[in-house]
């Protein structure tokens, strides 16, 4: 894969970094990772309807990360409400 965004020495330096860590801080911070995205998904989603109640964002998140087939399928009466 070809980024745009990161030089090449600096990609060799975060790999370096990821390779000394133990599998236990890898996890750790994957789990973070995940939490901080899901975070600002979900400020995208407060950003862009702010009239959703917590719930409404919440599952509208979800939507977006499960995609409408597997949200509809998981969510059917979140479906019904128009989430």
């Amino acid at each position: 894969m070809v980024r745009t965004d990161t030089t090449v020495e600096a990609e060799k330096k975060q790999i370096e970094i990821f390779r000394k860590m133990g599998p236990e801080k890898r996890l750790i911070n994957s789990v973070s990772l995940a939490q901080t995205s899901r975070r600002l998904l979900a400020a995208g989603v407060r950003m862009r309807h702010p009239e959703y109640s917590d719930d409404q964002v919440r599952l509208a998140t979800i939507r977006l990360i499960l995609g409408d087939a597997v949200f509809a399928a998981a969510y059917p009466e979140a479906m019904e409400l128009g989430a």
